[in-house]
């Protein structure tokens, strides 16, 4: 979602017609800090009213917090935890349904973790070749060189690789 706020494309997200969600601690990691992108973010969640998954990773963070001796929880890899146990939960919840798990280039090179058979990792460039390809969008590259000129250090990695 970083990349789409700097290439000011989040409505991207909603042309393949899927129900958008996203996971609670994915939503208070991009929006607990002000960035360039942080309040764009909340902003469109907000008038798309989108669903916020709630995790327990999200929660037990939250109440970690709130006890001095915990404030300092590392956050390290709690977006990835929630994620997966979004992950387990949708699989276990709608076992028919396909699941498409948005994730930014760099980050899904580094996320490993049990996906579930209903699920899938998608990467955000592989996003925009998937909208380009199907009509949606004249120019994958185009959001790319958007983001990049708005100030996104976008990705050089390539997942899967070309």
């Amino acid at each position: 979602m970083i990349t789409l706020a700097y290439a000011d494309a989040l409505d991207l997200l909603l042309l393949p017609g899927w129900p958008v969600q996203i996971v609670d601690m994915v939503l208070d990691e991009m929006t607990r800090n002000q960035t360039p992108t942080s309040q764009l973010i909340g902003a469109w969640i907000s008038a798309h009213q989108l669903p916020v998954v709630a995790t327990r990773t999200h929660r037990h963070y939250l109440q970690a917090q709130e006890t001095p001796a915990m404030a300092e929880i590392k956050r390290a890899n709690l977006r990835e935890l929630a994620i997966q146990e979004a992950m387990s939960d949708f699989a276990l919840a709608k076992p028919s349904q396909m699941g498409i798990f948005l994730f930014e280039d760099h980050k899904i090179a580094r996320a490993s973790f049990m996906l579930p058979e209903n699920c899938r990792k998608v990467s955000t460039r592989a996003f925009l070749i998937f909208l380009e390809e199907k009509g949606s969008l004249p120019s994958a590259v185009e959001i790319e060189r958007k983001a990049i000129l708005n100030g996104r250090n976008f990705s050089q990695l390539r997942f899967p690789p070309v």
